[in-house]
């Protein structure tokens, strides 16, 4: 069975979004870990570094449908966002869109308690951490509520428009 945001996304038809909120993720994930010791990924070795979630954004983008993801970051970053950073290479070579909004220009929007993806404008999937990154036991949650999905469109686009693509983001 596919995790959730890769089921997601072998159904989605037009688009993707992703919002991601926090400012570290399960701080116990051995790729983080090997990067805090100073490993790094080789653009040039795709085969080290490409997997499942890769190939199904590469599938979703083949199809014709856009995949994007806004991350609200705290500055300066924290060290797990600059593993982010420095990594989103991966995203930006499966097909992924990104960009990077630093908290200080959110003020005045208003923003969910929790990350989401929406797919195709018709359903959302929250996901739900404890205060340690780690996602909660029953962490994923569907909703197919319009109201709530064109809400979280509208709160993912008004990110986006004010967002730095993440090739011109320079990390405080």
């Amino acid at each position: 069975m596919q995790p959730p945001a890769r089921s997601g996304l072998a159904r989605a038809q037009h688009s993707a979004v992703h919002l991601e909120l926090r400012d570290s993720y399960m701080l116990d994930d051995p790729a983080y870990i090997a990067w805090q010791r100073g490993e790094r990924l080789d653009r040039a070795e795709r085969t080290a570094w490409w997997g499942g979630w890769h190939d199904a954004v590469h599938g979703a983008t083949s199809r014709g449908v856009t995949v994007r993801r806004a991350r609200v970051v705290s500055e300066p970053i924290s060290d797990y966002v600059r593993y982010e950073y420095d990594n989103t290479f991966t995203n930006i070579a499966a097909g992924e869109e990104v960009r990077w909004l630093p908290r200080r220009k959110a003020t005045g929007l208003t923003l969910p308690s929790t990350d989401f993806w929406v797919f195709d404008g018709e359903q959302a999937l929250f996901h739900h951490f404890a205060g340690d990154g780690q996602l909660d036991e029953d962490g994923r949650e569907y909703t197919d509520d319009p109201t709530l999905v064109k809400l979280c469109t509208e709160i993912f686009e008004t990110v986006w428009e004010r967002a730095t693509p993440h090739e011109n983001y320079r990390p405080r």
